[in-house]
């Protein structure tokens, strides 16, 4: 009998055991409550002294620690139902070795239990780490950084890379090249999908809105286009109004309307529905290189040739701050998002303040004159310059997790600055000639006060970045960079 309830008409030979183990465990109950092996240490009494207690006795002392136990709490007749069943003769001793015997072995018992328990758990989790492949385990690490090699070499562009911008949904991305086309490649399989053509000159960027149904593009043809992904990606809108190179374009946020940068020293504002020009911003003395709007759309930062970004109202036009320091051409400027504020802050050694929070607080830009700076929009100071580079520095991107800023540059390296420090914690040997651009993505448009602005298009707060990076070359080529 292994602890079981006898079938209907046997008769159970073992009642004054039965009786007597009844007694032994209701009375341990109270002892054990709480610790939830209660009954794990009931089919162990059970299942080892039920099969045969003399046996189980002669072994280790077993039955007489329980008669020791039974009599010290008083228990007397299940002392003596057991005592007559087991058939050994035992007169117990407080002194004997099996006093509190039983106790002890329930103590260890219990800690097994707890260890099995525990080991278990263990298990389950490792078990679960397993079935997620390397790369899909790497692929969810806050911290991971681009390495050697390149995962894909996207290949099919005749003219050098400029732009690359990831879709916010979908494994694709898009390329925009001097070759005057765009292509579209699945970054996932490294496949090539397909090329729009309508732009007569290099297409010199391109950006999707926050919900991958449009893209954007602009060109040194001297027009914008819009493009209708859902709409097998046709040519719906273009937009005319710059009078020379466009250089740089994006979605404001909301979608509603784009703004432009242009080697004719003006930054323009066109309302998406219409394609009429909203605004013409003016301020900068040469060719304005990159703009780039803040996650909650209140502030515009461009760069230009003239050495210098400008922080800039979009409503009124007017410069909230010019950012004087570079010796050289700025190439490019970005948004610090939110996530990076705490460690920008620790590098400038600056106080939490009342608008610690706010979108476009910080940038960062990246000139010809080889270096990095960081800057306050507010107060128009530099915070840091980051050194290291041996070329002009011609991509940022903050890092989603917001520890780390990468930067790409014509010394055919990306960098990753730690922002916390400014120090240069890693170097890849990405391409073959100059880098001309770098995007992190995709990631899906959030809450505007959690977004990371220096993507591109793609945002996300943290915890739903996608860890992919693609790098565009001089050398023709597309790098997809995966864990």
């Amino acid at each position: 009998m292994h602890g079981g309830h006898p079938q209907h008409g046997e008769r159970d030979n073992r009642l004054p055991l039965r009786y007597a183990l009844f007694t032994l465990l209701t009375s341990s109950r109270q002892l054990l409550l709480g610790t939830g092996t209660l009954h794990n240490i009931i089919d162990f009494l059970l299942n080892h002294c039920g099969r045969d207690v003399s046996a189980y006795g002669a072994a280790d002392g077993g039955t007489k620690s329980i008669l020791e136990y039974l009599h010290a709490n008083n228990f007397v007749e299940a002392f003596n139902a057991l005592k007559t069943e087991s058939g050994i003769d035992y007169t117990p001793d407080p002194k004997a070795k099996y006093a509190g015997l039983l106790e002890k072995k329930w103590t260890s018992v219990i800690r097994l239990q707890k260890k099995i328990m525990d080991l278990e758990n263990r298990n389950a989790a490792l078990q679960e780490e397993l079935s997620l492949s390397p790369a899909k385990r790497a692929a969810l690490q806050t911290d991971w950084v681009p390495r050697a090699p390149a995962a894909y070499v996207l290949k099919g562009h005749r003219g050098q890379i400029l732009k690359v911008a990831f879709h916010p949904t979908f494994n694709l991305i898009a390329s925009a090249s001097e070759d005057a086309t765009v292509k579209i490649w699945d970054w996932e399989t490294g496949e090539f999908e397909r090329t729009l053509k309508g732009h007569t000159r290099g297409v010199n960027d391109l950006a999707f809105d926050s919900k991958g149904n449009l893209l954007v593009t602009c060109s040194s043809d001297l027009f914008i286009k819009i493009w209708d992904v859902q709409n097998e990606w046709k040519n719906t809108k273009t937009f005319a109004g710059h009078d020379h190179t466009i250089s740089s374009v994006r979605f404001m946020p909301g979608d509603q309307q784009i703004v432009s940068a242009s080697r004719d020293q003006t930054i323009r504002i066109f309302d998406v529905a219409s394609t009429h020009l909203v605004r013409t911003i003016t301020g900068h003395t040469d060719w304005v290189r990159c703009v780039d709007p803040s996650d909650d759309g209140r502030l515009i930062a461009s760069c230009s040739n003239d050495q210098t970004a400008r922080i800039i109202d979009p409503l009124s036009g007017e410069t909230k701050a010019e950012l004087r320091g570079h010796q050289h051409t700025v190439e490019v400027v970005v948004f610090a998002p939110i996530v990076a504020y705490a460690a920008i802050r620790e590098l400038a050694g600056i106080p939490q303040t009342d608008r610690s929070n706010r979108p476009g607080a910080y940038v960062a830009t990246g000139a010809r004159d080889m270096t990095i700076k960081l800057w306050d929009t507010q107060t128009g100071q530099m915070l840091r310059t980051l050194q290291g580079h041996d070329n002009w520095v011609r991509a940022l991107v903050f890092h989603p997790s917001g520890k780390f800023l990468l930067s790409a540059c014509d010394d055919k390296t990306i960098r990753v600055w730690e922002l916390s420090t400014g120090r240069c914690v890693k170097k890849v040997d990405a391409h073959g000639h100059f880098i001309n651009c770098m995007a992190w993505g995709p990631q899906a448009a959030t809450d505007p006060t959690k977004t990371n602005g220096a993507a591109g298009s793609g945002k996300a707060e943290p915890e739903k970045f996608v860890n992919v990076v693609a790098t565009g070359s001089v050398d023709q080529t597309i790098k997809i960079w995966l864990p």
